[in-house]
């Protein structure tokens, strides 16, 4: 009851007061004595809902008789969790069942619904299956305006195959200092052709083993290819823009750079400072306006990862699905903008401007560094080729830029396979 009662606050946290879900999770459970395995089933049933939110919609709805009122208390987010665990989690009907039924009675909103919530979710139990075959899951629940954005960007059939593996759970990968394979062993997961040690996402990563050591970290296998598109940075001054929570910084360092790290945010930089030290790597760290930030010397090289709309990343942060909106696309490409200009300045003649962002949308990727190169004549594209650190070539568009997608790099099951749509340009300083 504890962990249905949790997820039912983390949907209302993320879907009615459009909180982002790892803050309303970390706040969630900050000092909670709930035990690891509940804190973990809260998580998963919540994020359930969010991937499958047009599903579960649709099929509760087509049972109900009439509309529900408005003032019903936690009513909807339990009927939601309730059906996700029927449906996706394989929860036993007379658990899924009997926990709801409980929870809503404890609601003194929802209370007089508790013969509905029984009715309901049985007839879930008994019908829920056959009535999803006949639905269109991926337009169901993904966003029209995400969708028709990707169709046009990818076509149809592509555009579909990026919605259904984002609806899937990501696995855990692993950025390692050292011996990939020696970890993977270790771990029970395997190395995959960029590097990276793939698991199984479940359990606490705080308890495997390494982790108190800092031997690892964890970075998706498509964040932690652009670093190494800078080629040796052994002594070389690289600076990483908006860098928190710090797996890019971590990569550098590791690599045998001179890393500063700059970030806006004083509270996420402590984060990434506490992140190095559990990996006993060091970095300059400055808090500050990437944007506006002039150090009065140029580097080696700039890596930016850019804020932006992170359609790229769905599989593990679900509620981008329902917090994102169409105008966002337009406003942090603007900031892109901005950063990209001020991240040329820092650039020493000879030196290497890499630009990145976790985002699928090309005013965030591609058509940024069309923009980019259209105005700074003093830059000029050093295209990725095949076969750098175990790129794959559909993983490259025509112009030797990275384009990553939530279904590459398939695996034994669903649950093994996939990356983060990833967008990365690499650009040389000639003059």
């Amino acid at each position: 009851m504890p962990a249905r009662e949790a997820a039912v606050r983390l949907l209302t946290n993320v879907l009615g007061d459009g909180h982002a879900f790892d803050g309303a999770v970390a706040k969630e459970f900050q000092g909670s004595a709930l035990e690891p395995r509940d804190r973990a089933l809260a998580r998963l049933i919540a994020a359930t809902v969010l991937r499958r939110l047009g599903e579960l919609e649709a099929v509760l709805n087509s049972y109900l008789e009439k509309p529900l009122p408005k003032q019903k208390g936690a009513l909807w987010p339990i009927l939601l969790s309730g059906a996700a665990q029927l449906l996706f989690l394989e929860t036993p009907p007379h658990a899924a069942v009997g926990l709801a039924v409980d929870q809503v009675r404890r609601d003194r909103h929802a209370g007089r619904y508790d013969k509905l919530v029984n009715a309901l979710l049985r007839r879930v139990a008994r019908e829920g299956a056959a009535t999803l075959q006949a639905k269109d899951g991926v337009a169901l629940n993904t966003p029209a305006w995400m969708l028709q954005r990707w169709t046009k960007a990818y076509g149809t059939e592509t555009a579909r195959r990026i919605a259904d593996a984002s609806l899937t759970e990501a696995p855990l990968d692993l950025s390692v200092k050292d011996a990939p394979e020696t970890w993977a062993e270790r771990l029970g997961g395997r190395v995959l052709p960029t590097g990276t040690v793939r698991l199984a996402a479940g359990g606490r990563i705080e308890d495997l083993p390494g982790y108190a050591d800092g031997g690892w970290w964890v970075q998706d296998a498509a964040a932690a290819l652009p670093v190494h598109f800078l080629g040796s940075v052994v002594g070389k001054s690289v600076v990483d823009m908006c860098a928190a929570p710090g797996g890019k910084t971590a990569q550098l360092a590791a690599a045998g750079a001179n890393v500063t790290a700059i970030d806006l945010s004083g509270a996420r930089l402590q984060r990434l400072a506490a992140n190095l030290e559990r990996l006993q790597l060091k970095a300059e760290l400055v808090e500050a306006d990437a944007g506006a930030w002039a150090p009065a010397r140029t580097f080696d090289a700039v890596l930016l990862d850019a804020p932006c709309t992170a359609t790229g990343t769905i599989r593990r942060h679900p509620d981008i699905l329902r917090l994102k909106r169409p105008d966002d696309v337009a406003a942090l490409a603007a900031i892109q903008t901005r950063l990209l200009d001020n991240a040329a300045k820092l650039v020493a003649p000879g030196g290497t401007l890499l630009y990145c962002s976790c985002s699928l949308e090309p005013e965030e990727g591609s058509q940024q560094i069309e923009r980019f190169l259209a105005r700074n004549n003093g830059f000029s594209p050093a295209p990725i080729a095949p076969g750098e650190v175990g790129i794959a070539a559909e993983w490259l568009t025509p112009a030797g830029e990275l384009r990553t997608l939530p279904f590459h790099l398939a695996g034994d099951t669903p649950q093994l396979s996939g990356m983060d749509g990833f967008y990365a340009a690499r650009l040389v300083r000639t003059a």
